[in-house]
């Protein structure tokens, strides 16, 4: 649990940052107005018991109209907290509910003893929130006081008529109180602190989540700068083997042996296919805009992409079940495309027998899902699955397609979910907002006629 420092720059904080420490100040807050209706009940009935059970001359009205306000105070905080749950939760905004509880609490003691009182006490209560819910300041504000406090009731107070005979034990009416107190103290602390202490580390847990996401960020644009900078080394050279074998296709000695014809059709195909990735690449990148995105349907786009890979893979057995009911405009995108092709390439490496792919559209997404019938995702790989380097294959820079995949999902407002299947094999599901990859307004009515 280490709170971020009060003198911390708002600018200097990423706005994920904020964000989480906002959320774990507004639990904290209600966790104060919890709090605040347990002291209502708890005052309601000590005062209830000690002039009608006991028999002390207490200021009865006096102190449930001190109640009252208190009531009102919570009121009114409940009702910030449901109107106005998005706004931000300052630090002052919770030591003014703190300062506010100590006032209750010092007003009740002048009315009913002053130091004398055994539930003093229950300042202890008010400085251990203070040092788990503040910061800087505030803390030592706190301390000061709530030691002003204690020291301005030992002079000023109405007297409660309460011997001190401690020597009696239990029979003290004293000694039971002071036993009360520390049975209050104790329970609300362990309780409340606790439940603050998860809210803290709730928001370190969220924290350290969204540096992670920062970091996976930083290295997908480092790999991007790494991978269109080959992509470009690797044009020319690219385009000098498709001139060769352009010429090996037409060369009638090369062309009279069927073997050799095979492979260089075959070589041929693979070197298109090596072409569209560089090509996917730059366009990825923000480059080649001479190979735009072309128009097409979620129907179309599916056809497309499952005829390409099928052309350019070689597997036993390809299923592809395009269920799409309504066939809506879109952009084919590269990123997209790539982003299938990794998974049905993962899928093809484990079970090169059988893939399938299952095209729909559920709830407002479309929804893609690629099973195989391998070995399925090992158990530590499948509790991590999405984040780099996460793979069983022992090369390399293996790990990377599923975290590209997922990353991918996630800027398109998506999600990835993975899953081993009971009688084996896995299945990876991409689920996308229609929205996010259908085509709006005009265009959309124009290319749909």
């Amino acid at each position: 649990m280490s709170p971020a420092p009060a003198e911390t720059p708002a600018a200097a904080i990423p706005d994920t940052a904020l964000s989480v420490h906002a959320a774990a100040d507004l639990k904290n807050l209600q966790q104060l107005v919890y709090l605040r209706w347990t002291a209502v009940f708890g005052q309601v009935v000590t005062i209830e018991a000690a002039h009608f059970a006991l028999g002390l001359a207490l200021p009865y009205r006096e102190m449930l109209v001190v109640i009252g306000g208190l009531v009102l105070f919570n009121t009114i905080s409940m009702l910030r907290l449901k109107l106005r749950p998005k706004l931000q939760v300052h630090a002052s905004e919770l030591f003014v509910a703190l300062l506010v509880d100590v006032g209750v609490l010092t007003v009740q003691l002048y009315l009913s003893g002053g130091i004398g009182n055994p539930f003093v006490f229950l300042y202890l209560l008010q400085v251990t929130l203070g040092a788990v819910l503040l910061r800087g300041g505030y803390i030592w504000s706190m301390v000061i006081l709530t030691t002003l406090c204690v020291a301005g009731l030992t002079q000023y107070h109405q007297p409660l008529p309460l011997v001190h005979d401690l020597k009696d034990g239990f029979s003290s009416l004293y000694a039971f109180g002071l036993i009360v107190c520390f049975v209050l103290n104790a329970t609300l602390v362990s309780y409340f602190i606790t439940r603050i202490q998860h809210n803290l580390r709730e928001r370190d847990a969220r924290l350290a989540a969204a540096r992670r996401r920062r970091a996976e960020e930083d290295h997908i644009v480092r790999m991007g700068l790494l991978a269109s900078g080959a992509a470009h080394e690797l044009g020319t050279p690219l385009a000098t083997v498709a001139v060769i074998l352009g010429d090996w296709a037409r060369d009638p000695r090369l062309a009279g042996d069927a073997t050799l014809r095979d492979d260089i059709a075959e070589m041929q195909t693979q070197m298109l296919r090596c072409k569209s990735i560089v090509s996917g690449i730059l366009l990825s990148a923000g480059e080649a805009r001479s190979e735009a995105s072309a128009l097409t349907t979620a129907r179309a786009f599916v056809d497309t992409l499952v005829k390409e890979w099928r052309d350019t893979r070689s597997i036993d057995q390809f299923v592809c079940e395009n269920t799409l009911a309504q066939d809506i405009p879109m952009v084919s995108d590269t990123t997209f495309k790539q982003m299938v092709f990794n998974l049905l390439d993962n899928a093809r490496e484990v079970s090169p027998g059988w893939v399938r792919l299952t095209a729909a559209q559920q709830d407002g997404d479309l929804s893609l899902v690629v099973t195989d019938r391998g070995p399925g995702f090992a158990p530590q790989i499948l509790a991590r699955l999405g984040t780099p380097y996460q793979s069983t294959k022992q090369r390399p820079g293996a790990g990377l397609g599923l975290f590209l995949v997922f990353n991918v999902a996630r800027t398109l407002g998506g999600n990835v979910s993975a899953r081993n299947l009971p009688g084996g094999g896995a299945e990876v599901t991409i689920r996308l907002p229609l929205s996010s990859i259908a085509l709006q307004g005009p265009t959309a009515h124009d290319h749909g006629h």
